[in-house]
């Protein structure tokens, strides 16, 4: 194979996409990635970045445009890490992550079972119910906005296509009240600042909007101005809430969380069940897609006819809930304290009598479970974007489950850990794609493995 040098340039069509929706082309027998190319295109590119295992190049004429390339809405496109793929038409963007989910099935687990469909989003704007905005000192005063991508650089913005106008509105008044008072943002080297980060959540079902402002320290005798700054400007907002997070690092909620005024809690409606939310729990982004998923989810659960469901990351109690009709008894586990008291408040409002949950995180919840010599029919999934520790695949295994249900934000832990279940005698049998994400590369997808 020949060796390639910075900044040669050559003229390639682009044959596929990589899982971060780079243009993938082929030069001297290597693939080589080029940002924002579609397939079929035909562009002069030059070479920047060549390692051992991959080559990097930028587009830097476009001879032959594809049919499926727009303009990006968004002023930040191309600078700020959200959207990463608003030069898409929909319909190719929707193309691009089926196949993406297929590869990773078929390259990373191994498999010869694909996905089937894509479900693609009614909204492709503003569909985000939650918000998460850093804040940084820039040109010498707070701005609120987004990390450039893989850097801690802030890209400030005024408005997202993606988030709310009221999370944009709300985080604006944020970082005016801190210029007014002269509070400087939070420094993570230093550890000197007030704000670090602004995460905001509506409900898409009703008028609750919670307003979390994350702080190393309070606001002290501001906080009453704060507070009524933010209703003034922000009237439809129910609850504002300050947590004070004094950690080292990038976790964003952490410490402890004050109610500043009215409710901490968003009340919202997801098939046809109604939630209480509060920050620290987990609610899927984009309601409108999640229920298509957890649909999804259920109709695959209800292939095995399950007695007892087990929930292993339940969050809010949000898919266990909305399964609870598919089986004889629920229960559901979840590490954070606050999800737990959610989850259980949310069966009592619903009269759901047959679900119980469980403070523990997935591999203990398994365990007792197993201990109590309670053997799950369908045990559910959905976790974070590492995948399940293999202690946890062991511990499921255990049970001895009719099936698995797997709800996965991240493809390829998915693939992985497919591969892994295939070893304790789990096959793949059904997988749908969701388009959960609009405008950036990210998909959700739900997986039925079964004995």
């Amino acid at each position: 194979m020949e060796n390639f040098m910075k900044n040669e340039k050559y003229t390639v069509t682009i044959e596929s996409y990589s899982s971060e929706g780079f243009g993938v082309c082929r030069v001297k027998g290597r693939a080589v990635f080029v940002a924002r190319a579609l397939v079929g295109e035909l562009w002069e590119i030059r070479i920047v970045k060549v390692t051992s295992s991959v080559v990097y190049a930028r587009g830097e004429t476009l001879l032959q445009p594809s049919p499926a390339r727009i303009s990006p809405l968004c002023p930040h496109f191309g600078r700020c890490g959200g959207c990463d793929i608003c030069h898409m038409s929909y319909e190719e963007e929707l193309r691009f992550k089926l196949g993406r989910v297929n590869d990773a099935l078929r390259h990373i687990g191994r498999q010869s079972v694909q996905a089937e469909r894509i479900l693609g989003g009614d909204r492709t704007e503003h569909y985000r119910n939650k918000a998460v905005f850093a804040v940084s000192e820039f040109n010498g005063q707070p701005a609120f906005g987004f990390y450039r991508e893989r850097s801690h650089e802030l890209i400030p913005i005024q408005s997202c296509a993606l988030q709310s106008e009221l999370s944009c509105r709300a985080a604006e008044a944020v970082v005016l009240f801190m210029r007014q008072l002269h509070l400087p943002a939070y420094d993570e080297e230093s550890g000197k600042g007030t704000v670090r980060h602004i995460f905001f959540r509506q409900a898409e079902n009703g008028p609750g909007a919670v307003l979390c402002i994350v702080s190393a320290r309070g606001f002290g005798a501001h906080t009453q101005a704060l507070v009524q700054a933010l209703r003034d400007t922000c009237p439809e907002l129910t609850g504002i809430v300050l947590n004070i997070n004094k950690s080292r690092g990038n976790t964003i909620l952490s410490g402890d969380f004050y109610t500043l005024w009215g409710s901490e809690l968003i009340e919202d409606r997801l098939c046809g069940l109604s939630f209480s939310v509060s920050p620290q729990a987990f609610f899927q982004v984009n309601p409108g897609q999640t229920e298509k998923l957890y649909a999804c989810a259920a109709e695959y659960a209800s292939q095995l006819s399950p007695k007892l469901l087990v929930d292993l990351y339940c969050g809010a109690g949000t898919i266990g809930l909305c399964m609870a009709r598919h089986a004889q008894r629920v229960i559901g586990a979840e590490i954070v304290p606050e999800a737990v008291e959610n989850a259980a408040e949310n069966a009592r409002r619903n009269g759901i009598e047959n679900a119980e949950f469980l403070c523990a995180d997935a591999g203990e919840a398994a365990r007792e479970l197993f201990k109590r010599g309670l053997n799950a029919d369908v045990v559910v999934v959905d976790p974070p974007r590492k995948g399940l520790d293999v202690a946890v695949i062991e511990a499921i295994a255990a049970m001895q489950p009719k099936g698995l249900v797997y709800v996965s934000c991240n493809v390829a832990s998915l693939a992985r850990d497919i591969l892994r279940l295939n070893e304790f005698g789990y096959a793949l049998r059904h997988a749908t794609a969701v388009d959960m994400f609009p405008r950036t590369r990210h998909v959700e997808t739900a997986a039925l493995l079964s004995r």
